[in-house]
């Protein structure tokens, strides 16, 4: 049986040719593909997570492996339904979210992996969520690229995930993939139904948000969007080399010219001179000349078009159509907006998204990229209480290296994602919100004053811009690196967008069995050495190992502790004993058979 790489290239190279994909139920069958999807989410938060039923990633084996296939091989095996959670997002309202069962999870990656091998190399190129080496600044720096943009059309599409037509989405999946079996599992996923408040309902529309297959079945789905754009729109509404010169920019160029050539004086040809560089050589109401550009992430989209506002409302008019005649979906109507790229500001991933206005100035008419005022002042708000910086209780008991190391993290998040913006600076204001909290939760972990602690924990830190203030915590260890913490110590310096180097296509397919994998391929306890039913040991983090107040460490935690690692390879006996509480054992039995009490390891109907 091939390997997972060779079987993903083989249809990776089927989807470059256009060719149809056929056969591939069987693939399912390689235990390859399950140990390559396994040690890609194991990592996952949710991997500890339940879902309808007890399982999680703990007690992760090849036999369960073996028993998912089994399963399949007989077309036997049933999606459990998910449970839904809800989860608050920006707006106060909530968002529902789907949580499989762990062996769903696993089977969902697998044929994440086949579908994405597959469908890649057609998606559209404007097309960046949830894809292999894209992300929200491909979207932003394909955007920056645009130029002469008049009116941004911002879409939406209202309640994408959850309103996506079901035989819609498997008529689409029908047209490339000629396997009744395959199209019958991708069917029974989305109809599992989820259990909310423990009461089952099915689902009749959408994907899960929450499954690992969803993001990119909904990919597949509004990819229709993308070509539709892309070969009717685009084509449509791009015409015409270069706009036609303005007959009055080229008498008054030739009337300042005359002017300069008699030697007017400087009084006269000053106010010519600024009207010139206002004026713009080009005519821009020139019918003969359109331009549309188009950026997708996810369900969010954004045009830009040089042309009048009237085929701007057609524009929006037509994709309004196109959603609801081919793909069931509506736009929403209270984020699908026509913005003027000069005297307002689009929002799109968190960005505001304007042209930069002053003409007879370099860069004028280039795309500019600023953070939103709003976004400054909701992340001040976690780090205050009425305008007042407030220490964090809840990190009161953690370390100095984990407070300084948490804060330090979510500030980087926030410079390295608005990077790109020009007002980047406005970070200061930021910086300063979370430093003062920083202090004054340090302050009231160690029962002093910020004053105290900003002289505690000050240092300084090498910039691209010079030498900033930043603060530090360092851990010396013995024989080791010792472990640093910073906050702080970046530059807020707007930085220009970089070209994309050239890469290889598949870099991001290419997989090296990790650690995990290996270990799990030896099938040997590793507390005491026997090969009976083998079997991971998982935790949600290091820190559960830690418990204080307790002087005995077992000896399975000593060994986590030790490695550092949040998983145990171990046997049967040793697994039971862990979750049991009892001592386990530290050398391998001899002349000793333990009965098979292995557990129904899925569901069978």
């Amino acid at each position: 049986m091939r390997d997972a790489e060779t079987t993903l290239a083989i249809i990776r190279e089927r989807g470059k040719a256009g060719l149809h994909l056929e056969d591939i139920y069987r693939r399912l069958y390689n235990p390859d593909l399950f140990l390559r999807a396994y040690g890609r989410i194991y990592r996952n938060a949710g991997a500890m997570t339940k879902g309808t039923t007890e399982e999680t990633a703990d007690g992760m084996s090849r036999r369960k492996i073996g028993a998912i296939i089994e399963l399949l091989r007989n077309e036997r095996y049933r999606w459990a339904p998910v449970r839904r959670a809800f989860i608050p997002k920006v707006n106060g309202k909530l968002r529902p979210l789907g949580i499989p069962t762990w062996s769903d999870k696993l089977l969902q990656e697998v044929m994440r992996s086949l579908l994405e091998a597959y469908y890649e190399p057609q998606f559209s190129p404007m097309s960046h969520g949830f894809r292999p080496e894209r992300g929200c600044h491909t979207a932003l720096r394909a955007i920056h690229s645009w130029s002469g943009v008049v009116w941004f059309i911002e879409g939406d599409i209202k309640g994408c995930f959850d309103n996506i037509d079901h035989t819609v989405l498997l008529s689409i999946l029908r047209e490339k993939i000629r396997d009744n079996r395959f199209l019958h599992l991708v069917e029974d996923l989305l109809r599992a139904g989820y259990l909310e408040q423990w009461n089952y309902r099915p689902t009749l529309s959408g994907t899960p948000q929450g499954g690992i297959a969803s993001p990119l079945l909904a990919n597949i789905y509004l990819d229709r969007l993308d070509k539709f754009v892309e070969q009717t729109l685009i084509p449509e509404f791009t015409r015409g080399g270069e706009k036609q010169r303005r007959p009055e920019y080229n008498r008054l160029y030739q009337r300042i010219q005359r002017l300069e050539a008699e030697g007017a004086p400087e009084d006269i040809l000053k106010p010519l001179r600024a009207e010139f560089r206002f004026l713009g050589s080009r005519d821009p109401f020139d019918p003969n000349y359109r331009r549309l550009k188009y950026v997708r992430y996810a369900d969010d989209f954004l045009l830009g078009f040089d042309g009048p506002r009237d085929e701007a409302e057609g524009i929006k008019a037509r994709l309004g159509k196109f959603l609801r005649d081919h793909l069931n979906l509506e736009l929403s109507s209270e984020k699908t907006l026509i913005t003027h790229a000069k005297t307002d500001k689009a929002r799109f991933l968190g960005y505001e998204i304007s042209t930069w206005n002053h003409p007879g100035r370099p860069g004028h008419g280039h795309i500019a990229l600023r953070i939103p005022l709003q976004v400054i002042e909701e992340k001040i708000a976690r780090y205050t209480d009425g305008n007042e910086p407030i220490h964090r209780s809840e990190l009161v008991h953690d370390s100095d290296l984990a407070i300084v190391e948490r804060y330090g993290q979510e500030f980087r998040g926030y410079v390295q994602y608005y990077a790109h913006a020009k007002n980047r600076p406005w970070l200061h204001r930021l910086k300063w919100y979370m430093q003062v909290s920083l202090l004054r939760t340090l302050a009231a972990k160690h029962k002093s004053t910020t004053t105290m602690m900003a002289q505690r924990f000050a240092s300084r830190a090498i910039t691209e811009t010079g030498v900033v203030k930043c603060y530090q915590v360092v851990v010396e260890r013995q024989d080791k690196p010792p472990l640093v913490a910073t906050f702080g110590g970046v530059s807020l310096r707007p930085q220009p967008f970089k070209e994309i180097e050239d890469i290889p296509t598949n870099r991001d397919h290419i997989f090296r069995r990790n650690e995990l994998i290996q270990r799990l391929m030896v099938d040997k306890c590793e507390l005491c050495g026997s090969k009976d039913r083998v079997q991971s040991h998982h935790v949600r983090k290091l820190a559960d190992l830690k418990v204080k107040g307790r002087r005995e460490i077992p000896t399975w935690k000593q060994v986590m502790i030790a490695r550092r690692r949040k998983t145990l390879m171990v046997c049967h006996h040793c697994h039971t004993a862990i979750h049991a509480g009892r001592p386990t054992r530290t050398r391998e039995p001899q002349d000793v058979q333990f009965p098979d009490i292995r557990p129904l390891e899925s569901r069978v109907l």
